[in-house]
């Protein structure tokens, strides 16, 4: 069995589709088929139901493919530990996150230790985040709410107080506090279904006999307070996303933990290099002190 064919095995078992799969691994589609069918005959079993172009993993294919994925995930994770040992100071961090609000600081802060190490870091819903933890495809994952799995080491660093965000000149802007039901007949701007706050909100909110109204539901947090300062709607918008903006009053919930927790994550068969680890430090080191 060659590591070739595990490779074109997975990259068809991800797609189905023999064309598709022979184009994203730069091949001819005769040479990717034979691949399979010499992978098939050493393993003497078929591994696809073959319907014209399109395959379907079958029993024995859906079985190998957990052996496949672990194989190659060993061999790259000792490639890296490799790298590690013998270039502590390179490299590339990846990076995932549903709550990027206290990201820019944090990343400063480890590039000061750090200077030579990359990030590649992506802005994903909850699910796209447990899949790549899954599959040991990133370092660390900040991300609101918590993620529990069998494979998944989860760090609560960081308890978040909710906001409501109301534009200067709204009717509790004038307010100190707000309570969740007074909130019942205005429209908001939010984020999607699918990222940790917005679901967290919504059942909060449900909870107390209203579903929050939105005009606009995007993927950008960031963009939220422009939306509240040009009276768009309001918003609930996390204390660390708060800002120093004078157009913008932000309003504690009265009787209420609207709070969200704030969790670094990481798959603990994925090797963690010297730097994630400085990492995960300057991580936790940054949530101890702004909580004083």
């Amino acid at each position: 069995m060659e590591l070739l064919q595990l490779k074109y095995f997975l990259e068809v078992a991800r797609l189905e589709h023999v064309t598709e799969a022979a184009r994203s691994l730069h091949v001819t589609q005769s040479s990717l088929s034979k691949t399979i069918q010499r992978l098939e005959e050493d393993l003497g079993a078929p591994l696809f139901d073959r319907i014209g172009r399109k395959l379907r993993l079958n029993e024995f294919g859906s079985r190998f493919l957990r052996r496949a994925e672990r194989a190659l995930f060993e061999l790259d994770q000792g490639k890296q530990e490799i790298s590690d040992l013998s270039s502590p100071e390179h490299g590339t961090l990846e990076l995932a996150v549903t709550t990027a609000s206290t990201l820019p600081n944090i990343l400063r802060e480890f590039r000061k230790k750090r200077p030579y190490i990359q990030f590649h870091v992506q802005m994903l819903t909850t699910q796209e985040m447990v899949t790549l933890l899954q599959r040991g495809e990133v370092d660390f994952c900040l991300s609101s709410p918590p993620i529990q799995g069998d494979d998944i080491e989860c760090q609560i660093v960081f308890i978040d107080p909710i906001l409501v965000a109301v534009p200067k000149g709204h009717r509790l802007a004038d307010r100190s506090s707000v309570s969740l039901i007074e909130l019942k007949d205005e429209w908001f701007v939010g984020v999607k279904r699918g990222y940790g706050t917005r679901d967290l909100v919504d059942s909060v909110c449900k909870s107390v006999g209203f579903v929050p109204k939105y005009v606009y539901e995007g993927d950008e947090p960031a963009r939220l307070n422009t939306l509240v300062e040009a009276d768009i709607g309001i918003a609930f918008i996390p204390s660390t996303a708060r800002l120093t903006w004078e157009h913008i009053k932000y309003l504690p919930v009265e009787n209420h933990e609207l709070v969200r927790e704030i969790a670094l994550l990481w798959n603990r068969s994925r090797y963690i290099s010297r730097a994630a680890l400085e990492f995960r430090k300057v991580v936790v080191e940054y949530f101890e002190t702004i909580s004083k």
